[in-house]
């Protein structure tokens, strides 16, 4: 196949998809002295006077915290992809098919799927990838949201009452932001999710919107972000590259595997960003990122590094090539340009070997 990018490694995924969210000055604490520090926290609300509405709610949001991450931590090295969608789709609707299929061809990736858990499109990717690769995460509802029979009773479905800790789940814990039409729901997930990558919360990650073929759901919402977002210049040229469309399967499952061609993954250390690759980079590629994306180059240059010291926690990615410089932390739209550059130098290694 023309430009066929090597498939990535779904088993060497970082433990902490969100750890380049943040600066790592010091040692970073034991998780007993994290404990002893969540313990003083409550103290203090004794001493606040918090009101039992008030703890109720942190309670509540504590309880489902500590479950989702004990369920997916025994996953947490697996590639995974969270599907947004419409619950209203059926399944004699063609979008509905296509999120089958998607769900299908993840797995077969080796790319575990997590959905809401719920009807619609969320079933589709469910039916596609099947129950021993799919999450879901359940938000309860007095309508419409009841786990779907691909995931009723699995171990690996989780329910919500609140909706602030279940989104923190779709994308705190996984590699890949896929979202099919749907209404509020979607559209909220979708933007916040943009959101958060443009901003720095969140990792660098494909967000991909899939619509059937000549379908014009995700090319009106484009026209809009366009229109009276970067025109007006409330985004940046280069936060249009956060996010991909495509009216094919093929070419949405393409483009997952191809961010993690030869990127793995971020991480930020003392205020240097860390790329992590899955390939030595050549020279000529570290002078081109240099000349090229001088704009987002605090100070120094793009260098070639081993594992840093402060990166022990991650021992199952130290053999990873590195690409470390000083990142400006704000322009997260060139930051993406410049994954997408690294990942087209194997394409381009490809297209010399033949």
């Amino acid at each position: 196949m023309a430009d066929e990018i090597p498939k990535s490694r779904p088993d060497l995924s970082e433990s902490n998809v969100l750890s380049g969210s943040q600066s790592i000055e010091f040692e970073p604490l034991a998780p007993d002295a994290l404990i002893d520090e969540i313990k003083k926290v409550a103290d203090k609300m004794v001493r606040d006077q918090t009101t039992r509405g008030d703890l109720k709610i942190i309670l509540r949001a504590l309880k489902e915290l500590r479950y989702a991450f004990k369920v997916f931590k025994p996953f947490r090295l697996r590639r995974k992809v969270t599907m947004f969608g419409s619950a209203r789709i059926t399944p004699d609707q063609l979008i509905y098919q296509l999120g089958v299929e998607f769900g299908r061809r993840m797995a077969a990736e080796g790319w575990m799927v997590v959905t809401g858990g719920g009807p619609g499109i969320m079933e589709a990717c469910m039916v596609g990838a099947g129950r021993e690769m799919s999450f879901g995460l359940n938000i309860v509802l007095p309508f419409e949201q009841s786990a779907n029979s691909v995931i009723a009773a699995d171990a690996k479905l989780i329910n919500f009452k609140y909706f602030f800790t279940r989104k923190l789940l779709f994308v705190k814990e996984v590699h890949g932001i896929v979202l099919f039409p749907g209404g509020f729901g979607t559209l909220d997930e979708g933007f916040e999710t943009l959101t958060l990558v443009q901003t720095g919360k969140r990792d660098l990650m494909p967000i991909i919107c899939v619509d059937e073929p000549g379908g014009t759901y995700w090319q009106v919402w484009q026209s809009f972000i366009v229109d009276q977002l970067l025109n007006r210049g409330l985004i940046s040229p280069a936060d249009m590259s956060l996010f991909r469309l495509f009216d094919s399967v093929d070419e949405a499952v393409a483009e997952l595997l191809r961010f993690y061609s030869v990127y793995h993954s971020m991480r930020y250390v003392r205020r240097k960003l860390v790329l992590r690759l899955n390939r030595e980079p050549g020279e000529e590629l570290i002078a081109r990122l240099n000349d090229e994306f001088q704009d987002i180059i605090e100070s120094g240059q793009i260098v070639r590094s081993d594992a840093l010291p402060l990166e022990s926690d991650d021992p199952h990615l130290a053999a990873l090539p590195r690409l470390v410089f000083q990142f400006n932390r704000k322009d997260i739209g060139r930051l993406r340009q410049m994954v997408d550059v690294i990942n087209d130098s194997a394409v381009g290694e490809l297209q010399n070997a033949e």
